[in-house]
């Protein structure tokens, strides 16, 4: 059991108190998540931080035997940045908007079924992505994507919105506005140059068939998915995309690059290009450098969980 720790302390845990469903929950979140921890028979020792805090309050905590961070995939990705390669495991309590990670994990997304897996504390290694030092949990990509997180934070900001419904105008502006980025991509000893909306970087493999789109079969496998999209007009940029959603993509017609590797070079013709990584968009520095971090994170997740 989780609770039965060598030292006898409670569980650190680092809630993003900014994240989607832990900023719906208000004044409750920290009572809350106080009972259902005391339900699983844990003791908790809960921090209510702002999300820029995460990072610094995982570092501090790395030589503990368990953090459990609440928030999103921002949020555990900064908390995986501190905990990497150490002998401290990251439990997750699934509070952001989206939460690929837990549930590709196949962590519960309520809170009690998610201390439910932190109170069975088995542990399995998954691969971390990163580019120009910065970790990723899932996926990075250039292009239309950052645009759109770009916009969709400005019309939160403006008009009050909640995420999900910033995303609708939006998608809208950033496909209005789309560019095609020149790019240079080196892989396992082969450069190509492409012209490309949309540069995707997964950690691990991401399906594209139907019933399946933006799952990974396996987190462990020590590779990165590299898709280059086809250049094409708005109109089949947008066809695109709902070929993508209904599992129709066609990697011979699609895509300009679509494989796998452990590493890859990307450079843009700017000093500097917009990158999202796990939804957040950072401005890096050019040449971009992947790579993938074999097992370098150890996790709490249910013992059947495909990794």
């Amino acid at each position: 059991m989780a609770s039965e720790r060598k030292d006898g302390a409670p569980i650190p845990v680092l809630i993003n108190r900014e994240g989607g469903t832990a900023a719906a929950a208000g004044d409750r979140l920290k009572q809350d998540v106080t009972a259902a921890f005391s339900e699983a028979g844990l003791k908790a020792e809960i921090a209510l931080l702002d999300g820029a805090k995460i990072r610094a309050a995982a570092e501090a905590l790395k030589t503990r035997d368990l953090v459990v961070v609440g928030g999103g995939d921002g949020t555990l990705g900064a908390a995986a940045a501190s905990l990497a390669n150490s002998d401290a495991a990251l439990g997750i309590l699934p509070l952001g908007t989206h939460n690929h990670f837990a549930r590709q994990l196949g962590v519960p997304p309520d809170l009690v079924g998610a201390i439910r897996i932190l109170a069975q504390s088995h542990r399995k290694r998954v691969d971390l992505g990163a580019v120009n030092g910065h970790i990723f949990l899932n996926n990075a990509s250039i292009g239309f994507y950052p645009s759109l997180v770009q916009t969709r934070e400005q019309t939160q900001q403006r008009h009050g919105l909640p995420k999900w419904l910033a995303n609708l105008p939006a998608s809208w502006a950033a496909l209005r506005r789309l560019r095609h980025h020149r790019l240079t991509i080196a892989a396992e000893g082969v450069a190509q140059e492409v012209r490309t909306p949309l540069l995707f970087v997964g950690n691990n493999l991401y399906a594209l068939d139907g019933g399946q789109v933006g799952e990974r079969k396996a987190l462990d496998e020590g590779r990165l998915s590299l898709y280059a999209v086809e250049g094409r007009s708005r109109l089949g940029a947008l066809w695109f995309g709902l070929r993508v959603l209904a599992g129709r993509a066609d990697l011979q017609r699609d895509f300009a690059i679509a494989e796998t590797c452990p590493a890859l070079t990307v450079r843009a013709h700017a000093p500097h290009i917009h990158v999202a990584l796990d939804g957040e968009v950072m401005r890096l520095e050019s040449p971009l450098r992947f790579q993938v971090m074999p097992r370098a994170l150890q996790v709490i997740a249910p013992a059947d969980a495909e990794s």
